[in-house]
């Protein structure tokens, strides 16, 4: 992945080129809101690519322009003239509509009156695809999720980390070729989080979807990520990308490794670094 200083040179003097197929392409694009106070600049221009299969994670603090740069990914904010995004060659809003993109936020926003498996086939219906078609994708999905035997349960009768997992599950049904994950554990407590951590990292494995994932939290982001982008605020920029050394299937028992801390430690002084501290 690479973070790009200039539209004209897509590389980076600082990053190794990307190898192999691109998913996405973010050409310096930026973002201003209009407020009633005046124009408020979000997000400067960056550049950025994600190559096909990577996990990617976002972090920085609140105001750094994370967000804005994931839903412009999706296609639910567009760049300040000048700017581009494209998905796999395509303009994310059609890239969307396609169903080619899945998407997961920190709430997991279930409709309460549909059961685990109505809950997961809902994008189908939404895209116009017969759901009956597709039963067998949705069981396999929910049995990925570590939800099998809960499919005809409403989300009241399930826990936060369930209810994640339901989302998470209907955010694949489409088969996406790309995932945004929005601090999809963000409202968990800290020991299930870790364990929807592993979770995630298990689901990710078994079908490598091009994901970029935005949190606050860097141990997270280090056990999840082959890469992490640190950006600073006021406005949003890139600040650093570091690569993620450890080798995969990473267990739980990395939370605890020395090497892990250190990494964590690196991260924690970029976040804090020249104009990086709030």
């Amino acid at each position: 992945m690479n973070a790009l200083p200039a539209p004209e040179s897509l590389t980076s003097p600082h990053v190794p080129e990307t190898v192999g197929p691109v998913d996405v392409i973010i050409d310096q694009a930026g973002k201003t809101f209009q407020t009633a106070r005046g124009p408020v600049r979000a997000l400067d221009p960056i550049s950025l690519k994600i190559p096909r299969g990577a996990f990617v994670a976002l972090i920085g603090p609140s105001g750094c322009g994370k967000s804005t740069l994931l839903r412009m990914i999706a296609g639910l904010e567009q760049p300040d003239e000048g700017g581009a995004v494209l998905v796999r060659s395509k303009h994310p809003e059609q890239f969307r509509k396609e169903g080619e993109l899945g998407i997961a936020f920190q709430d997991p926003a279930l409709l309460p009156w549909r059961s685990v498996a109505d809950n997961v086939a809902f994008p189908l219906q939404i895209l116009g695809r017969p759901v009956k078609r597709h039963q067998a994708t949705v069981q396999s999905l929910i049995e990925l999720v570590g939800l099998k035997g809960y499919e005809q349960a409403l989300p009241g009768q399930l826990s936060g980390g369930m209810r994640q997992r339901v989302a998470i599950a209907r955010s694949l049904v489409t088969d996406p070729s790309v995932l945004l994950l929005d601090e999809p554990f963000g409202a968990l407590d800290q020991i299930l989080r870790r364990a929807m951590n592993v979770e995630l990292q298990r689901i990710w494995a078994a079908r490598q979807t091009t994901t970029l994932l935005v949190t606050h939290g860097i141990d997270e982001a280090v056990f999840l990520a082959d890469t992490v982008v640190v950006m600073h605020a006021k406005p949003g920029r890139i600040a650093e990308i570091i690569t993620v050394p450890f080798a995969r299937p990473r267990l739980p028992s990395l939370f605890s490794s020395p090497d892990f801390h250190a990494l964590c430690d690196r991260l924690t002084e970029s976040l804090h670094g020249e104009d990086g501290s709030q």
